[in-house]
């Protein structure tokens, strides 16, 4: 038996890499409106309700629109906006966030898919916060670096364009200035932070990839927090997770630098902890590809769960 999915808004960055992850699968009847019917709204209505389940590949407005027409009470929904993400009746997608927490999304009708940065920054702090080493109130800073792909078309388009008259140079772009990026919310509910964390994010001259840095200043916590804790923490928590990988303490140390990209064309996130035992201060970092457990790859993990299918089949 097949199940029937309806990607609205299949012609995205996210949507048609989701497409192409899908397109093969033999356990799926893959169900995209051509451009004729894309934006008729009899036709997108008839889709949505007559679907098993449905990935909504819209933005913010259009995805709570296309949620309003589903009267079809057996249709699924996992979404990939940032609509639903802190909506306490939505599931978020979030598959390692705790244990237990995959037999909530095989239940669940309606999941919203985490954002890129935000899936990585909870990876890195909610293991903290619930081991007890990071307070609920502590003041916490994030940095990070994204591909471009990472912001949509028009981003791709604009960094394409480097080299010409119009973009003589673009390397590296920092954003998010005045403070209200749309993830913030949603890395503070699901980090179990009571005040929103301070963050910077960026964009740097490369297609996909991703870096997430959290510094911690281990001094400042109760508890006398080492490095070492941190590090236990996360394998406490990502122990035997195929998609999240804690890099041991002898391959953090190694680093002199972390490439953006060493994660590309993946769907795992991979974590490592730099810490300075004589400052007690510590980096946590995780690196990702944007695109895969990031977006398109956290997508068909939770597809997977829903529909019953081996978690991994299709991600890497």
């Amino acid at each position: 038996m097949t199940t029937k999915v309806f990607i609205d808004g299949a012609v995205g960055t996210t949507g048609l890499e989701i497409r192409d992850r899908l397109a093969d699968r033999k356990d799926l009847n893959l169900v995209v409106l051509d451009e004729q019917h894309r934006k008729d709204p009899k036709a997108r209505a008839a889709a949505l309700n007559e679907a098993d389940l449905v990935i909504l590949c819209l933005p913010d407005d259009a995805a709570r629109e296309a949620v309003g027409l589903i009267v079809n009470p057996d249709v699924r929904v996992i979404d990939a906006s940032t609509a639903h993400r802190t909506e306490n009746d939505w599931t978020y997608g979030f598959v390692e966030m705790e244990k237990g927490h995959r037999k909530v999304i095989k239940g669940s009708k309606r999941v919203s898919n985490p954002g890129c940065y935000a899936q990585s920054f909870i990876a890195l702090v909610r293991p903290l916060v619930e081991a007890g080493l990071v307070g609920v109130e502590s003041s916490i800073t994030c940095n990070a670096i994204s591909g471009y792909s990472g912001g949509g078309r028009a981003m791709i388009d604009e960094f394409k364009n480097i080299g010409t008259d119009s973009f003589p140079g673009l390397a590296y772009r920092t954003y998010g200035l005045g403070l209200e990026h749309k993830h913030v919310e949603e890395m503070r509910v699901h980090s179990g932070l009571t005040y929103r964390p301070l963050f910077a994010p960026s964009v740097g001259q490369f297609y996909r990839g991703m870096i997430v840095d959290v510094p911690l200043q281990l001094w400042s916590f109760p508890g006398s927090v080492n490095p070492s804790m941190v590090y236990e923490a996360y394998m406490d928590v990502y122990h035997g997770e195929a998609l999240v990988e804690v890099a041991s303490k002898e391959e953090s140390e190694a680093h002199k630098m972390l490439d953006a990209e060493v994660m590309k064309n993946t769907n795992r996130i991979k974590i490592y902890v730099f810490g300075n035992e004589t400052r007690n201060q510590a980096r946590v970092v995780a690196v990702s590809d944007n695109l895969g457990k990031g977006a398109a790859g956290s997508m068909v993990q939770n597809l997977n769960i829903m529909t019953r299918s081996k978690e991994t089949m299709g991600l890497i």
